[in-house]
């Protein structure tokens, strides 16, 4: 029996970059296939290409045996082949049963049907398990409502090979739950699932192959139980990856950076407060929803309606914009980089100098070699893998992109650092780096308030959790106390032994 997909001697460059270089694999009809490796490894190319969206150079690809070469995703999905894309790929000033109806729109008459086009949707989220209306734009949804909208999409595009690309990496426990019943009822169907993930307890509960890239080219396919999670780690970085754990956990916390007093918005959050020390992670737990982003936004200026006492270093400030916060010292690193953190189009050097312009100006006119002195340090601080400091954003990995929004804080100097959800979708390898640069910030003598939905994650880095729900601090849990049955407790509003506020 033919394979459902058969990659052979599959190519793609770049200017200055080869994303993948003569890379070959089957994978089976009907099953769900892992395919792992760092940021930069070729997984998402590999995933465009299949699709439709780029354009391979070199090498075929067959679909049940004959060979496919698709201009666009149109050609790509009438060949019976969708995609769940990382970074969300939709219609923001459309509604949400627009999105879902896009291109196939019932009609009646000749004029679009709109009753029938919001029962569609409604039968497209529901088997998702997606409680959404229908008639809400796009722009009002969260980034884990805006995922559970495209995997809908996908899956009810009928296609008989869908790439899922990080689905999981916005979404909740809850919601990551629904989807693997889902990839359960897909394969039950038949559908072959191609599955790019960080997440390792999810690629050994839902994979039956994996796939390993390192640096565009093919390290080994195997099924996964042949593998351990150590293993499959080494495979991918190329080398053990230890235990890491913090040191600045070891000093005591220095002066207060910030100090949070009442901050409410209504209908997001009520009198919340807390302090930040020098030294400190301080971590935000919560369900989704439960509002920790927004009140990092309101302390970042992008909410005027928020009110609240903010002090920074015992100074009383407002903060109406971010111009204030950048004044004061505060930068954020938003959960949604494509949309909040970067200006997509513009080179690297450009976002990271972005917010302090007039430090690398000579007479009003911008000094590219200053941009790009500052950038470089930054690109070798932080392992980012570019082609040069020229690149466009756009062209950079989900991981890279990230840590461009991380260099542009650190270049400007923030004392205060607020990370929402700094490590989604990034690799096990920049997971690391990524933490052991939280830890080393803290230990310089910043402040970093931590926002994650992975609770092991904000157990290891923080020297005290704060927990949310419904908008309100419902308790603060030490370090030494802190396990994930606690957390998810408190989350959930169940009984716990921890004081709560």
């Amino acid at each position: 029996m033919a394979p459902a997909v058969r990659f052979t001697g599959i190519t793609k460059r770049y200017p200055g970059v080869v994303a993948l270089h003569d890379v070959a694999f089957d994978v089976a009809a009907g099953s769900c296939h892992a395919v792992c490796g760092e940021n930069g490894a070729g997984k998402s190319t590999l995933g465009k290409l299949l699709a439709g969206i780029i354009t391979r150079d070199a090498g075929t690809i067959e679909l049940d045996g004959r060979e496919v070469r698709f201009d666009d995703p149109a050609a790509a999905l009438a060949g019976g082949v969708a995609m769940v894309h990382q970074e969300l790929a939709l219609c923001a000033n459309l509604t949400v049963a627009e999105n879902l109806c896009l291109g196939r729109m019932p009609s009646r008459g000749g004029f679009v049907s709109w009753p029938a086009m919001r029962e569609r949707a409604r039968v497209l989220l529901g088997d998702v398990g997606a409680n959404l209306d229908p008639a809400r734009p796009m722009s009002d949804l969260s980034v884990a409502e805006q995922q559970l909208v495209q995997i809908a999409a996908a899956v009810g595009s009928g296609a008989r090979i869908i790439v899922f690309d990080e689905p999981t990496s916005s979404l909740s426990e809850g919601e990551a739950e629904s989807l693997y019943a889902l990839l359960g009822r897909l394969k039950a169907r038949g559908v072959t699932v191609l599955y790019v993930s960080h997440r390792m307890p999810e690629i050994f509960r839902l994979c039956d192959t994996v796939t390993v890239l390192r640096d565009g080219a093919h390290v080994t396919t195997v099924p996964t139980a042949t593998l351990d999670e150590r293993e499959l780690v080494r495979q991918m970085i190329g080398r053990e990856l230890g235990q890491y754990f913090p040191s600045h956990v070891g000093g005591a916390p220095g002066e207060e950076l910030l100090s949070v007093s009442g901050l409410t918005r209504p209908g997001r959050f009520r009198d919340v407060s807390f302090s930040l020390r020098a030294g400190e992670v301080l971590g935000f737990a919560g369900l989704v929803g439960a509002g920790r982003s927004e009140v990092a936004e309101a302390l970042f200026g992008l909410d005027a309606r928020a009110t609240g006492e903010v002090r920074v270093r015992g100074e009383l400030v407002r903060i109406g914009s971010p111009r204030d916060a950048m004044k004061h010292g505060i930068g954020l690193v938003p959960e949604d980089r494509k949309v909040q953190g970067l200006v997509l189009p513009m080179k690297a050097r450009e976002n990271v100098t972005l917010p302090f312009a007039d430090r690398v100006a000579r007479r009003t006119w911008m000094s590219h070699a200053a941009e790009k002195a500052l950038t470089t340090e930054w690109f070798g601080r932080l392992k980012v893998r570019a082609s040069s400091t020229e690149v466009a954003c756009a062209e950079l990995s989900g991981g890279n992109q990230q840590k461009l929004v991380l260099a542009r804080w650190l270049a400007a100097g923030s004392r205060v650092l607020m990370l929402d959800e700094p490590t989604r979708g990034v690799d096990v390898g920049a997971k690391a780096e990524l933490h052991a640069r939280i830890d080393q910030l803290a230990a310089d003598g910043h402040g970093v308030l931590l926002i994650s939905s992975e609770l092991p994650e904000l157990i290891n880095l923080s020297t005290r959790i704060l927990v949310f729900r419904n908008g309100r601090v419902v308790g603060e849990v030490a370090r030494v106390e802190a396990t994930q049955e606690l957390l998810m407790r408190l989350m959930a509003g169940l009984p716990s032994h921890a004081a709560t506020a």
